[in-house]
């Protein structure tokens, strides 16, 4: 299809986007990579008067230390979080998830902040942010603020993101010393997850000191398995894990559709956990 007619802008700096956000209120949509917007303008499922391209921003790009946290900038692409070294040394999970997005044209122009700012619980960036402990720093009008992964996604394709507010880095505790897996069933490469699962795990003296799950496509929004986190607390050995993951579905709303129904979604949840658990504690 042809999308419907919209104005076009593509400030130069991150003031400038805010600017122009905030002068458009509701009726702008931002364009980072374009892999999750272009779709719905081409289906007619978004009617923007307005598309701010915020591509070349060159501030909203690179990966960089603060301390024990790592600064990711949201217009990173894919590809460039994939590669880069301290990605790949301190939040390995991040990199090995995104290895997973897709195929590669679309790990090319997709960037980090677009895909979480989408807020598409099937997207396999949202769990992983969210097991990370990740945080998300949104600009607006009135400057900067800092929102936990767990507030930032609301609903279905809702974020807490103001409809002047630019997401701007992404903002990930180093993980050294966990383990850690991605692990998700789907129908093709480039399709979504059917279920996805992000494991961290640490581990002290032979057990499971703590774990956490990010549940990808178990909801509305991107989820934590509390009760199974909680319930892997010292297990030591497979066993305890494949009892520990049976409630890895617990307080989840897994949505029916043409591709599973809410029981198998479940059922592939438990699977899926203890699989990525198992693979992160270095058991399976």
């Amino acid at each position: 299809m042809i999308p419907p007619a919209f104005d076009y802008a593509r400030p130069a700096n991150v003031d400038e986007a805010v600017r122009t956000l905030a002068d458009a209120g509701e009726e702008a949509k931002v364009l980072a990579g374009g892999q999750s917007l272009l779709p719905l303008l081409r289906l007619r499922l978004a009617f923007p008067e307005l598309v701010v391209d915020v591509g070349r921003i060159p501030e909203l790009r690179g990966v960089r230390e603060d301390g024990d946290t790592l600064v990711i900038g949201a217009m990173t692409t894919h590809h460039d979080v994939i590669h880069d070294p301290l990605v790949r040394r301190h939040a390995g999970l991040l990199a090995s998830a995104t290895v997973t997005v897709a195929d590669p044209a679309v790990r090319h122009r997709g960037t980090l902040g677009g895909s979480l700012a989408h807020g598409d619980p099937a997207a396999d960036l949202p769990a992983v942010v969210l097991a990370l402990n990740g945080e998300l720093v949104a600009q607006g009008p009135g400057g900067r603020r800092t929102i936990a992964a767990r507030d930032f996604f609301v609903d279905y394709l809702q974020s807490a993101l103001a409809p002047d507010e630019l997401l701007v880095e992404v903002r990930v505790p180093k993980a050294d010393g966990w383990g850690f897996h991605y692990e998700k069933f789907h129908r093709s490469a480039q399709s979504y997850a059917i279920v996805g699962v992000a494991a961290l795990v640490r581990r002290d003296d032979g057990h499971i000191a703590e774990a956490r799950v990010g549940l990808t496509n178990m909801g509305s929004t991107p989820l934590r398995a509390s009760a199974a986190e909680d319930a892997l607390t010292g297990a030591g050995d497979a066993e305890a894990v494949a009892r520990a993951v049976e409630s890895a579905a617990e307080g989840s709303r897994p949505s029916q559709d043409m591709s599973a129904s809410p029981e198998y979604r479940a059922h592939l949840a438990r699977v899926l956990t203890r699989r990525a658990v198992l693979a992160a504690a270095g058991m399976g």
